[in-house]
């Protein structure tokens, strides 16, 4: 099938080009305008004057070109607004083509399912009103996730909904300097999900598991992981902030053998969007799913109670923890996997006191 051609809807006068006037009648120099019937007399000799005039006329002709020659009463005569149409028909035949190699098949996702093309043209189309405009999010640190190579993202969850985890997808590939994508790590829960499984996948995200996660590191991927799972996001509204166990370390395992270094990630504002006031859990086992949480608003008011709050978001990336100095065989030492798991858990959670000092309130 090929390309259309995009025919503009304008000429070139429309452009702002303006034809130069006919019989156009100049002042001659050191006297008034010239009446009707009078012959233009230069005060100049000869050569001078031929000179003279046909520098007037260059000028003019390039004043007329650029949209500002005088109108017939002698004001400038400014450029006509094309109004913004030529963006317009790169954004209508941009879509048009998009929508062709959808339909014809011809765009890449790689063996994991990633699809770039889908995620940068639509999906973080999709998510970032909400990251701008509902969450405010603002972002801090993002220049310590290497410009290129692989590095590993570690960051608090909370929130009942892992929004958190789509909202730093989003921080990261709309302000890191080198454009760069994060990978998610999401639970074995979210690709047993129908259309939920085919989203995460064309968004990046893959199963929580070493092999998927070094596999990624190893092509130099950026790869987000949150240690705390289903502890964190589904903790009481009592307990926000407070992080939970980070598992016994295999993330840092899996950075010490890919090599690439751990970025700290804290994330204040995601624990107040759903105040997690109770836990159903009779209900939760007969639905399969780890919590049934009880908020203030929620399942009280039914559809409208699961919309979250306008929390005003901070998300700060720390400095990144190396591993590339140690020897292969260190991922098998029980006590250094601890001390690194708890560097990189204590620098999170001092980040996360330090952030709520600062904030001067939970939604401004």
């Amino acid at each position: 099938m090929a390309d259309a051609k995009v025919i503009p809807f304008d000429d070139d006068r429309s452009r702002g080009g303006v034809p130069p006037r006919q019989g156009r009648r100049r002042p001659v120099a050191g006297g008034g305008a010239l009446r009707k019937g009078e012959a233009a007399v230069s005060p100049l000799p000869g050569s001078q004057a031929a000179e003279a005039a046909e520098t007037a006329g260059v000028a003019e002709g390039a004043a007329t070109e650029a949209g500002e020659g005088p109108s017939a009463d002698g004001a400038p005569e400014p450029r006509p607004d094309t109004g913004g149409g030529g963006d317009w028909e790169r954004r209508i035949a941009g879509g048009l083509a998009f929508l062709r190699r959808r339909i014809t098949g011809e765009y890449e996702v790689d063996d994991f399912g990633y699809d770039k093309e889908l995620t940068d043209q639509v999906l973080m189309s999709l998510l970032r009103p909400l990251y701008e405009k509902y969450f405010r999010v603002e972002v801090k640190g993002v220049e310590n996730i290497p410009s290129e190579g692989g590095a590993l993202v570690v960051a608090n969850h909370s929130g009942v909904l892992p929004l958190d985890g789509l909202m730093m997808q989003v921080a990261v590939h709309d302000n890191h300097p080198a454009e760069r994508h994060l990978r998610l790590l999401a639970a074995d829960l979210v690709f047993m999900l129908p259309v939920v499984n085919e989203l995460a996948r064309k968004a990046g995200h893959t199963l929580a598991c070493a092999d998927d996660a070094e596999r990624l590191l190893r092509r130099g991927e950026v790869v987000g992981v949150m240690p705390e799972g289903f502890k964190g996001i589904g903790k009481p509204f009592s307990e926000r902030y407070k992080l939970q166990r980070f598992g016994r370390g295999g993330f840092v395992s899996t950075a010490l053998r890919a090599g690439v270094p751990i970025v700290p990630c804290s994330i204040v504002g995601a624990e107040e969007i759903y105040p997690m006031i109770g836990n159903a859990k009779t209900l939760a086992r007969l639905l399969g799913i780890p919590y049934f949480p009880l908020t203030p608003t929620f399942p009280w008011l039914g559809p409208l109670g699961a919309v979250p709050l306008p929390t005003k978001w901070t998300i700060q990336f720390g400095e990144p923890i190396t591993t590339d100095g140690y020897p292969p065989e260190a991922v098998e030492d029980p006590m250094l996997m601890f001390n690194l798991t708890d560097q990189v858990r204590e620098q999170i959670q001092h980040t996360l006191y330090k952030l709520l000092v600062q904030r001067r309130s939970v939604f401004f």
